[in-house]
């Protein structure tokens, strides 16, 4: 690899001719995004057009819990899936699951079948396209060969897909115009355990939905004409953050191939200090692999709503419509490979590493999550009063409680190699989780604990009530309108912030599967829902509904017991480290130290008890991620090695030999050589400390081979990380030396600015 590689591709974007894409239209006329979307989804408006209607009936039945799915239904789902599908081209099917690697799993199965027949001893065979109701609910992948943490080995290898009726069927293009039928489903082994991140997700789902269902029977009468509340969901908008770079510099990169981010290189003069990149201008070639990612997505009913700039060059971000979370979870996994893949078509690589780039701002997945009815209301509308709001208060307390609880669970789903150079970073959440819910409701909250009445200024609001739309601001200027304040500012620092109706978890990482981490809030909260109801029921005694004053009574309790995770400040000063301890709350740092969180007592207790985990799958779960930890800090430390060996030495030694040269050179002609000599000084030290850390890191690497199991994660962490950051060093300070001539990887200011 040389430097001419870095100036042929830098030089080269600028002549690059721009991909077309034809927008499907009608007439000369572009279609609207409302015609497109779901045209490749096998959804329930389809199939109700499909199926005869006793079948539909059936379908539906089972979709709300009513009713299995038998043969004969299966038998006629699949054949109308079979049809519809192959109508749109496609020649294969596939189940689609999420196994415990962040990442999405398929195999690929034709439709076509030989049926033989024979005639006077002569077989005739005849090819044709089939699809059975068998083959829609269930396939057998090797479990063993996917991340399980000892649940199944080669010698016990069988798992299950199973088709989750409730997310449904779309179609992905194949090669040569071709396409394939997605069966998304969960992924199970023989004996029943869970080997995949969707089906503790519908279990835990399933659990706060029947349980909030409880407690809105115990606080609402029935209404004559008004029918009751049947389901509660769960509701999701993940806002997914990524980087976009030219894709051949990425090729030159062997830590970005292997790692995900650069191990080494420094920060350009210009990077996101002028703060001017934040919601500015697009870039073209960008802009047009956007519109083509949403178009995609479109077809595949995947609701994206918003894309813009973020803070960091090179980094963007593009955020859904909200949905059940079951199916959110199931788009942005979609989301994230239309972006892998459209991005390839514009000679662009998609980066969803939490800190590609270090000194910049890193990427997260923000989830906004809320509760709401089969009739669509919002359980977390506070609504124009939330002081007189008990459902609300009710469900507000709820989220405190399973932070207060569990919030080293929150820390240990989104703990990760990646996302360790995130938290707390200054540019997202850290280690100790907290609510932030703003001054109005931290008032409310505070005066029905104290018994007296809301304090308007202290809780920011002027108007006679407090309202879900805050305040509104005169701008003084006669020609703009009077803007309107939401109920809370935005606490960019808190993990776990109320934004208006919903909660935001803006610890989760950029790379990684909503799965996990809306499976534990689900069921901290379902289970924090539990102990409400028991109260509850304590409360009212013999009453078919619990009064204001038993509300009152058990949400003054709860408000009292989750003080100490209520946090309004900034969560990045070190004042607010102290006061945590102070208040008892844990400050996670590590991860190796946040996944055995999981097996602590009372989060393995809370888990089995709720039914969405069991112990052994618990267990399994610290192993995998505890694996994974360790696997991700070597694979960086051998590529670092490798490109400190095969690039980074060998670039400065040839600098040095051509300073060396120059001196000597002009030491014969009695010349002044003390730049050169000055340069070769400053050289020196830096490769002999690479040298050093090159063999420091071998050495480490060496012995991790034979550190058991459960220190393995820490070792990584205590011991190679910090080798490797202390080779990025020299390593940065060397590139800021070194000729540019020499230095044969593409740097920050050509990645940054090759858009």
């Amino acid at each position: 690899m040389s430097q001419q590689a870095r100036v042929d591709i830098v030089t080269g974007v600028y002549g690059r001719t721009q991909r077309e894409v034809d927008f499907p239209s009608n007439n000369g006329k572009h279609e609207l995004m409302s015609e497109i979307f779901g045209q490749n989804v096998f959804g329930t408006k389809e199939m109700a057009k499909r199926l005869p209607k006793p079948v539909f009936q059936t379908f539906s039945n089972q979709l709300k819990g009513g009713q299995t799915l038998d043969k004969v239904t299966a038998d006629a789902i699949a054949h109308a899936a079979k049809v519809w599908a192959l109508e749109r081209n496609a020649t294969h099917f596939t189940h689609w699951f999420q196994p415990l690697n962040d990442s999405t799993a398929e195999k690929h199965d034709s439709f076509l079948t030989l049926k033989t027949a024979f005639n006077n001893g002569l077989a005739d065979v005849t090819a044709l396209e089939t699809f059975s109701g068998s083959e829609l609910l269930q396939s057998e992948p090797d479990a063993s060969s996917f991340p399980s943490g000892g649940m199944r080995t080669t010698f016990e290898a069988r798992g299950y897909t199973v088709w989750d009726t409730k997310s449904p069927m779309f179609l992905q293009e194949g090669p040569h115009g071709t396409a394939i039928l997605y069966i998304p489903s969960v992924f199970i082994s023989y004996n029943g355990e869970a080997l995949d991140e969707k089906s503790v997700l519908l279990k835990s789902s399933s659990v706060i939905s029947k349980v909030a269902l409880e407690i809105l029977h115990l606080i609402e009468p029935i209404e004559e004409n008004t029918p009751r509340t049947k389901e509660i969901f769960t509701t999701l908008g993940t806002e997914q953050e990524y980087f976009l770079i030219d894709r051949a510099l990425y090729s030159l990169r062997p830590d970005l191939k292997n790692c995900g981010r650069t191990l080494i290189g420094g920060l350009p003069a210009r990077h996101q200090q002028m703060e001017d990149h934040y919601f500015g201008k697009i870039p073209t070639r960008v802009l047009a692999a956007m519109s083509e990612i949403e178009l995609e997505l479109a077809k595949l009913g995947v609701p994206i709503k918003t894309r813009h700039n973020e803070v960091a060059p090179c980094q963007f971000e593009a955020a859904p419509i909200f949905e059940e979370a079951m199916l959110a979870v199931d788009h942005n996994l979609l989301t994230m490979d239309i972006m892998h893949r459209v991005a390839h078509k514009y000679k662009l690589k998609c980066l969803f590493h939490e800190k590609p780039f270090k000194g910049v701002n890193g990427s997260g997945k923000h989830c906004n999550w809320s509760l709401s009815t089969d009739r669509g209301d919002n359980l977390l509308n506070p609504t124009s009063s939330p002081e007189t709001n008990y459902r609300f208060l009710i469900f507000l307390v709820a989220c405190l409680k399973g932070v207060h609880d569990h919030g080293d669970l929150l820390r240990a789903g989104v703990a990760s190699a990646s996302n360790d150079h995130r938290l707390g970073a200054q540019e997202a959440p850290p280690g100790i989780i907290t609510a932030f819910l703003g001054s109005e409701l931290n008032e409310v909250l505070n005066a029905i604990e104290e018994g007296r009445p809301v304090n308007k200024v202290l809780a920011g609001a002027e108007t006679k009530e407090i309202r879900v739309t805050g305040t509104t601001v005169d701008l003084k200027v006669a020609t703009l309108p009077k803007l309107s304040r939401d109920m809370t500012d935005r606490n960019r620092t808190s993990p776990f912030a109320f934004t208006g109706n919903k909660f935001e978890f803006r610890a989760v990482g950029s790379k990684q599967s909503p799965s996990f981490p809306v499976t534990i809030l689900n069921s901290i909260i379902a289970s924090a829902l539990m102990s409400i109801r028991d109260d509850l029921k304590k409360q009212m005694g013999d009453k078919a509904v619990a009064s204001e004053e038993d509300m009152l009574v058990v949400i003054k309790k709860y408000i009292t017991e989750t003080k100490a995770v209520r946090f309004e400040g900034d969560n990045y000063t070190e004042e607010w480290v102290q006061e945590a301890a102070k208040r008892g709350l844990p400050n996670i740092v590590k991860s190796p130290e946040a996944f055995r969180r999981i097996m602590k007592e009372n989060n393995v207790k809370m888990f089995t008890d709720l039914g969405v985990f069991t112990k052994p799958e618990l267990e399994s779960r610290f192993h995998i991620l505890s694996e994974k930890y360790t696997k991700d800090i070597h694979m960086e430390a051998r590529t670092l090695v490798e490109m400190l060996v095969q690039h980074v030495v060998p670039s400065a030694l040839s600098y040095r030999r051509e300073l060396s040269e120059s001196a000597s050179f002009l030491k014969q002609l009695g010349a002044e050589s003390g730049p050169e000599m000055k340069y070769l000084n400053q050289l020196a030290p830096i490769c002999a400390g690479l040298q050093r850390s090159t063999e420091d890191l071998e050495e480490c690497l060496a012995k991790a081979q034979d550190i058991e199991e459960s220190e393995a994660a820490d070792y990584a962490c205590d011991t190679l990380s910090p080798l490797i950051e202390e080779a990025r060093l020299l390593t940065d300070q060397l590139e800021r030396l070194c000729a540019d001539k020499y230095w044969p990887l593409p740097k920050y200011h050509e990645m940054f600015s090759t858009l």
